[in-house]
C-alpha cells in the first residue's frame, strides 16, 4: 500500500465531439524528493512543460465572461472569493480557495452561440484569481 498523497482538480477540456466538457480528476504521480537539497524531502509533481505566463486576475462582484476559450492551457488557482466555470455540455462548477482549474478547452467547436465556456465570480465579494499559463498543455492528467 502506498502512502502517496493525491488531490482532486477540475478539468474543463474538448470531448471527441467538440464540445467542452469538465470532469473531476484526480493528481496521483507525487514523488518524494527534497525541492532544494538540503531541505528535507517532500512530495512533488513537477509540471511537464514550461510555463509561458503568470496572470493575477480580479473578477469584480456580477461580472461574468460570455462564452470564449481558455487563451492557453492554463491552471486557474483561486486565492480568494469564487468563481463558476460553465462548459458547452450545460456543467457548471462552483470553485474558492484551496479548488483548482485545468482550463484546456482550446479548440472546440462552435455549438450555436456556445464555444468553450462561460465564467465569472459567485457571491459577494470579487473573485481574486491566479492563473498559470503553459506553453503547451500538460499530459499529465491524473
Amino acid at each position: 500500500m502506498s502512502d502517496r498523497p493525491a488531490f482532486s482538480y477540475w478539468r474543463l477540456f474538448v470531448g471527441a465531439d467538440g464540445v467542452s466538457r469538465q470532469q473531476r480528476v484526480e493528481m496521483t504521480d507525487f514523488e518524494r524528493k527534497s525541492i532544494a537539497p538540503p531541505a528535507a524531502p517532500q512530495w512533488l509533481a513537477p509540471a511537464e512543460h514550461g510555463v509561458s505566463g503568470l496572470v493575477f486576475t480580479i473578477l469584480p462582484v456580477g461580472w461574468t465572461g460570455e462564452w470564449h476559450e481558455n487563451p492557453k492551457a492554463q491552471w486557474i488557482v483561486p486565492l480568494s472569493g469564487s468563481w463558476f466555470v460553465e462548459s458547452m455540455d450545460g456543467v457548471r462548477v462552483e470553485m474558492g480557495p484551496g479548488e483548482i482549474s485545468l482550463g484546456a478547452d482550446q479548440g472546440c467547436r462552435a455549438a450555436g452561440d456556445k464555444r468553450g465556456h462561460r465564467s465569472g465570480a459567485v457571491g459577494e465579494a470579487p473573485a481574486v484569481l491566479m492563473l498559470v499559463q503553459f506553453d503547451e498543455p500538460p499530459a499529465r492528467l491524473g
